[in-house]
């Protein structure tokens, strides 16, 4: 039996990153430590005797297997014989997988997109329209006494991120944890979350807005009416008198304010809201991500090519332009004629129509699991499981790049997302008659510096 230590949870946005998980003399994982229930499960069942380890490819109507050769083949041949490919996903892989895949992307002129779209994709337009001030989430567990949850609720969706971030968790300034804090909980359903707050205001669906506007008059001491939103005068000035009377706050908000009316203007005023209170104190604001990587994914897509997500290669060259190059807008008009999904499920989770489309045209799933979105591809390869099988970089929440541990080694024959995409790009070059670049070796990352070297080099520096 070993343990493995530090080990970082890939499953939401908070990336802990203190997992322990102990490992059997068969390389199987037993049982781990210090994470959530659903983290728990998804190592877990990583092993699961009934998890499909083969490629398969559809054959008269069904998906039969097939050998890894074939299927990259046959992935390759259906992006390169398409005039509008959609490569949609990669929240659920690490960041070295979605580089690769902005390769892929602009070598068959397609559209990449990923799951911001249906989720925080309205808080990107808002920043590009106001900014926004933001900090880690180390800041907050020192310094934060006013914690304020809107349109979330972490309790199910985040499980230990009020312990390790933000309510429970003991800092530098905060030595009493929960004792030095007020939560507050802005939500139009009662939630789990809610339940647990100081404070609770539930608004009328879908007038969040009007409620951020009443708050921000509320700061100034301006004129209200008996009720905003179904919430009375008294209540919103006992809360924006709370907020300016902290030292330190924070505003985690959610797809309640992204995905309800309003949408990217509700996170526009939010952000006016933290920057109106910074007239009186010290506040700040933070999106609550929701797959472990969705913000690696904008943030690979920014550095490789200057936009966050929905960016077209169709004329060579990245075109940005929510609403129109966004994989559900696509699916919607029926325009792509063929698709890559990896790390997501739209299958499980887009309106029907979108499904019905993806299930029209040659698609390909990359995905360590059989998903509703395996069952309509036209080729289904399995991949390594990221953060257990396979090692990575990934973004956290607060946007705070994470070093994901490798703890057992995938089924034999299973290549990890990385290598899939490389070998689909490789052979897509070769169908277009391209020079295809020799593999070079990975380089293997150097040895950490022993205890007593380190310390020889800060005598010798002092």
């Amino acid at each position: 039996m070993r343990t493995a230590t530090d080990v970082v949870c890939p499953f939401c946005g908070t990336l802990c990153d203190d997992i322990e998980v102990d490992v059997d003399d068969a390389e199987k994982i037993c049982a781990t430590r210090n994470a959530c229930i659903i983290g728990d499960n998804k190592f877990m069942t990583a092993q699961a005797p009934d998890r499909h380890l083969h490629p398969r490819i559809r054959r008269g109507g069904e998906l039969v297997e097939s050998t890894m050769d074939e299927a990259i083949n046959k992935a390759a041949e259906i992006l390169v014989n398409a005039k509008h490919p959609l490569l949609y996903g990669w929240s659920s892989t690490h960041c070295e997988a979605q580089e690769a895949g902005m390769a892929l992307a602009e070598g068959v002129g397609g559209t990449m997109d990923n799951t911001s779209v249906c989720c925080h994709g309205p808080s990107v337009l808002a920043i590009h329209t106001v900014g926004i001030s933001s900090c880690t989430l180390g800041e907050i567990i020192n310094r934060a006494d006013i914690v304020l949850y809107w349109g979330c609720n972490p309790v199910n969706a985040h499980p230990r991120h009020m312990s390790r971030y933000s309510l429970y968790k003991r800092g530098f300034f905060t030595e009493r944890g929960k004792s030095d804090r007020t939560e507050i909980v802005i939500d139009v359903r009662r939630t789990e979350t809610a339940q647990k707050a100081d404070i609770f205001l539930q608004p009328e669906q879908g007038r969040d807005y009007e409620l951020m506007n009443a708050l921000r008059v509320a700061f100034r001491g301006g004129p209200l009416p008996e009720s905003v939103a179904g919430i009375p005068r008294a209540e919103i000035e006992k809360v924006a008198q709370m907020l300016k009377d902290g030292r330190f706050g924070i505003l985690f908000f959610g797809m309640g304010l992204t995905m309800t009316r309003g949408k990217h203007r509700n996170i526009d005023i939010a952000i006016s809201l933290t920057a109106d209170l910074n007239t009186y104190t010290k506040f700040l604001i933070m999106a609550m991500r929701g797959h472990y990587n969705v913000a690696g994914a904008d943030q690979v897509s920014l550095w490789e090519c200057g936009f966050p997500y929905a960016v077209d290669f169709a004329r060579g060259f990245p075109r940005y332009n929510p609403g129109e190059s966004s994989a559900t807008d696509i699916l919607a008009r029926k325009e792509a004629d063929a698709a890559l999904i990896i790390a997501a499920d739209p299958g499980a989770h887009f309106p029907i129509d979108m499904v019905r489309t993806l299930a029209s045209i040659p698609m390909i799933a990359i995905d360590p699991h059989v998903t509703p979105t395996t069952e309509i591809a036209s080729v289904h390869i399995p991949s390594a499981i990221v953060g257990i099988e396979d090692a990575g970089s990934a973004y956290r929440m607060d946007n705070v790049p994470i070093r994901m541990r490798k703890v057992v080694e995938p089924p034999e024959g299973v290549l990890t997302d990385q290598e899939i995409i490389e070998r689909i790009h490789r052979r897509v070059m070769e169908l277009q008659g391209l020079e295809v670049p020799e593999v070079t070796a990975v380089k293997e990352p150097a040895e950490a510096l022993a205890p007593s070297a380190f310390d020889d080099i800060l005598q010798r520096a002092t």
